[in-house]
């Protein structure tokens, strides 16, 4: 349990009172159509898409502070570095297509153009993919750390910390309240590295720790490196981005955001990655290294300011579950439902979607065995059907886009059960099920295209 003062606990509720209540002005802000309602009207300028696109990024950020108290700099190089590469590639070659796609989803861009049964299999992928339940959990295990709450309890405090505001506003209302997160994430952060390095100095960090946790590669091979750059291909299918290019006021709005957000996830990166290099430096043995950011302000920062922090985590994993549910929601609501009141129906999804989550949390209550199982399973499939239909010189065949979704997800799953059940080698282990899957839907698009040649002569 963390130690709380009056002030701490103060802080935190005016944080939580803020956001709900940022959330309900902005909330009667917009127009009452559709397009208001899950794209902002189209009229998201520069700096609200610049810090709802940063602000979003880092749900995962308890996730950060275990991989560098236990692996060091490899952090940045593995969960970094390679997103801002393909972000940026996102914003060259994608922004344009997507913002001038005419649809509201990714699948509805994938009907459009390989038709109803591609649709409804991207729809399904596209609800798993962005379900909240990682960031619920989160949220629920903060508040366990701090109060001992249930975990079914935690949950439904954070689903609707996160949907009070959606049902009314939206997108505009879910951009909103992002700005106040990102101002309370990145002041968070920065008050506590700055506390701990005028109290333990820079020294520490080169006496203390390994010489692989200040090493970018942290010592680890190639392979396991180039998988994970690998994993960070997920960015062309996020879901959220291209909500937000698709918000954008216009091409060069989105293009130019992604760009600056890289240089703002830049910032952030340093603020949380040396922070965890001073938790393994001066907090060796923590037993649940997941707890390393919320031990670090524990120790080091006065009362208020370790309430400002603790909000600044919630503020964090917040800005990432409301738009995740926003996204799932309004998947249910338009892919699957289909009805003219596409407003009415996203609502509803937004509450199935947060019972699902909720449901899903309690029966894997593991953060990063849902990422896992998640990205794994439906990154493949999404991958070539969304580029395919954005790119249509690719030339992917109906067949080929149904096969991939299926074979896909299938050899992802399957070597994620053997290397669970310990049937591969120690060298096959290092190959995630998300690039074996790729590997396949690789071979089936290249078949096509080999077919292709043959018939031809």
């Amino acid at each position: 349990m963390i130690s709380f003062a009056f002030w701490d606990y103060a802080v935190l509720l005016l944080f939580f009172v803020s956001l709900l209540i940022t959330g309900y002005i902005a909330s009667r802000r917009g127009g009452s159509d559709e397009q208001s309602y899950f794209l902002a009207g189209k009229k998201t300028g520069i700096v609200l898409f610049i810090v709802t696109n940063v602000a979003t990024w880092y749900g995962g950020i308890l996730g950060i502070g275990e991989f560098t108290y236990q692996y060091g700099l490899v952090t940045w190089f593995t969960q970094g570095l390679p997103y801002y590469l393909f972000a940026i590639l996102f914003a060259f070659f994608m922004v344009k297509k997507v913002y001038q796609g005419g649809t509201i989803t990714i699948p509805q861009k994938i009907e459009s153009v390989y038709g109803r049964g591609a649709g409804k299999t991207a729809s399904l992928f596209v609800l798993i993919l962005s379900s909240p339940a990682p960031y619920l959990l989160m949220v629920a295990q903060i508040l366990d750390l701090f109060f001992g709450l249930p975990l079914f309890w935690g949950l439904v405090i954070s689903a609707v910390l996160s949907i009070f505001y959606l049902i009314k506003g939206g997108l505009l209302s879910d951009i909103y309240v992002d700005a106040l997160l990102f101002i309370v994430m990145f002041s968070g952060f920065g008050i506590l590295l700055w506390s701990v390095y005028t109290s333990a100095g820079s020294e520490i960090l080169f006496n203390q720790l390994p010489a692989s946790h200040l090493s970018l590669t942290g010592g680890l091979s190639p392979l396991y490196l180039g998988v994970w750059w690998m994993i960070a291909v997920w960015t062309f299918v996020d879901p959220g981005f291209h909500q937000r290019v698709k918000a954008a006021r216009s091409v060069n709005t989105a293009k130019w955001g992604i760009i600056i957000s890289v240089v703002l996830w830049l910032v952030f990166d340093f603020l949380t990655n040396v922070t965890g290099l001073y938790t393994a430096a001066l907090l060796p043995g923590i037993s649940d290294p997941k707890n390393s950011f919320p031990l670090l302000a524990d120790r080091f920062l006065t009362v208020g300011f370790k309430g400002f922090f603790f909000a600044a985590l919630f503020a964090t994993i917040i800005s990432t579950s409301n738009s995740f549910l926003f996204i799932s929601g309004t998947t249910i609501g338009i892919d699957f439902i289909k009805t003219g009141q596409k407003k009415k129906a996203a609502i509803y999804g937004m509450i199935i979607s947060a019972g699902l989550a909720i449901a899903l949390a309690l029966l894997i209550p593991s953060v990063i065995g849902m990422w896992y199982l998640i990205g794994s399973v439906c990154v493949p499939g999404l991958l070539l059907a969304t580029l395919a239909a954005y790119f249509p010189g690719l030339n992917i065949g109906r067949g080929v886009i149904q096969a991939g979704f299926i074979a896909g997800s299938l050899s992802s799953v399957l070597w994620y059960i053997l290397r669970e059940a310990g049937k591969l080698s120690p060298e096959l282990e290092l190959i995630e099920p998300m690039i074996v899957g790729l590997a396949v839907i690789s071979i089936l698009a290249g078949g096509e295209k080999i077919n292709a040649v043959f018939r031809k002569r």
